[in-house]
């Protein structure tokens, strides 16, 4: 019994030693990176009040007297761009003091890029003239914010330092979870340590209270990562959990919903799609058709067909809660609805994913979301500053000191079982999250580095 004991004891502290060692690297070379994540994220958070501000002499209007019909109001746009210029997207006013968006193919923008006519119901005036992101409709200032939190406008290889982030965050605050777990019983510390110790303390419960937010902001970020994501993509695809999309091929023997990437619109270019004729009209008579079939959103999105033998589509686009996101395609030749994609009808996972993404960004549950949002960015920060100052005032103050404080020595500690079973997820997790695999890599050369630079100063030492 007492060496089964024993053999616990060691086991547990083995651990205990391998979790330090990997939640002290996380902390120190991935930390910069998640705390640059949040605070950008926190400023994101209001970025659509900012933007409301910002660009309020485009986005709003007063009424006076009747509103022009919607094929008056594109009639203008078309006027002010030119006759010949395509239409990609329009968005109605969705109150009375709001304007129309209409969206045109402009092949000098970049990908999911279009140009925006900004035009008042009221006096058919030009109200503005912008350039729109993606089917949020981010404008310059708001798609500015997104990609510092993306990229810290770096493009694809800025990209890197927020999936590195969003990879290791989850491993993070599970590992400091199972820290505070196996250290429990060692929770005494001396008098000379209390500076240690409340930093100790406020980053534990930090940690904790933080900890559900700290697993959805990584799964949801991993969805947007460029590695991972494609990852993931392939992944709902396998389990059938993608959005489902409206069918708009116009043949009746054509049946089922197609699954759509929620994502899908920031790697086509809009100069590629076939635009619908210019006819005004047509609009108006898509919008009607779909108002009729159950389309009640006050925030909607017209598209013409992506190329001839297609429906139109008509989308609720109002991320709050509750989720209208109902879309239908519409016949153009009789406005009858071929077919339809309720909210209602996606699959859980893809609910979970709506909202997820929609929670992430601020937008599910309005201002108390962004409130939620703003003390989880800043509580995030504040515990990684807590981590390195604990570091900084628990660093080896001699050559020699601490020659056993790594990753490797620690793993070599572990049991058999334990060994394999950490080999096995490292190489699982390395696979379907390339950007974590790799970084794990460096870390483990560095180690090796660290350990072997001790080992020299220790003999030197001696």
């Amino acid at each position: 019994m007492s060496q089964n004991n024993t053999l616990d004891k060691n086991t547990r502290g083995a651990v205990l030693e391998f979790f330090r060692r990997l939640h002290f690297y996380i902390g120190l070379f991935v930390g910069p990176f998640i705390f640059v994540a949040a605070l950008t994220g926190t400023l994101y958070v209001f970025s659509t009040q900012i933007e409301s501000r910002l660009y309020a002499h485009e986005l709003t209007t007063q009424p006076v007297g009747e509103a022009h019909s919607l094929a008056e109001q594109i009639a203008a746009a078309r006027t002010y761009v030119g006759e010949e210029a395509q239409i990609y997207a329009v968005r109605p006013a969705p109150g009375r003091f709001d304007t129309t968006r209409v969206q045109f193919v402009d092949p000098e923008l970049g990908s999911s890029e279009s140009r925006a006519i900004f035009v008042d119901p009221y006096s058919l005036g030009i109200r503005g003239d912008l350039t729109v992101y993606g089917t949020s409709g981010s404008l310059p200032m708001r798609k500015w914010i997104d990609q510092i939190h993306r990229g810290l406008l770096l493009g694809d290889v800025g990209r890197l330092y927020s999936e590195l982030a969003a990879s290791w965050m989850w491993v993070a605050a599970l590992g400091g979870v199972a820290l505070w777990w196996l250290s429990r019983p060692k929770r005494q510390l001396k008098k000379a340590k209390s500076r240690i110790a409340a930093s100790r303390r406020l980053h534990i419960t930090l940690g904790l209270f933080l900890l559900a937010g700290l697993l959805v902001f990584s799964a949801t970020g991993l969805t947007w990562s460029q590695w991972a994501g494609d990852n993931i993509t392939k992944m709902r695809t396998a389990f059938n959990w993608l959005t489902p999309k409206v069918q708009t091929t116009l043949d009746a023997h054509a049946a089922g919903h197609t699954p759509a990437d929620p994502h899908a619109e920031h790697h086509m270019p809009m100069a590629g799609r076939v635009m619908p004729p210019a006819n005004n009209d047509l609009w108006q008579q898509v919008l009607a058709s779909a108002r009729q079939a159950g389309i009640d959103a006050a925030k909607i999105e017209i598209r013409g067909p992506k190329s001839e033998g297609k429906a139109w589509t008509v989308a609720e686009i109002q991320a709050r809660w509750p989720t209208q996101v109902d879309t239908v395609a519409v016949d153009p030749r009789d406005m009858r609805i071929v077919d339809r994609v309720d909210f209602a009808q996606y699959p859980l996972a893809a609910k979970l994913t709506r909202w997820g993404i929609d929670f992430h960004m601020g937008l599910l549950f309005g201002l108390a979301n962004q409130l939620l949002l703003t003390a989880f960015g800043l509580g995030v920060c504040v515990m990684i500053v807590l981590g390195y100052r604990m570091w900084w005032l628990r660093r080896p103050t001699a050559p020699a000191e601490n020659v056993a404080s790594s990753l490797l020595h620690a793993w070599l500690r572990l049991p058999m079982r334990w060994r394999t079973g950490s080999l096995m997820a490292s190489a699982g997790f390395g696979w379907c999250l390339p950007v974590m695999g790799g970084s794990l890599l460096l870390f483990l050369l560095v180690d090796l580095a660290r350990w072997q630079y001790q080992k020299h100063q220790t003999s030197q030492f001696a």
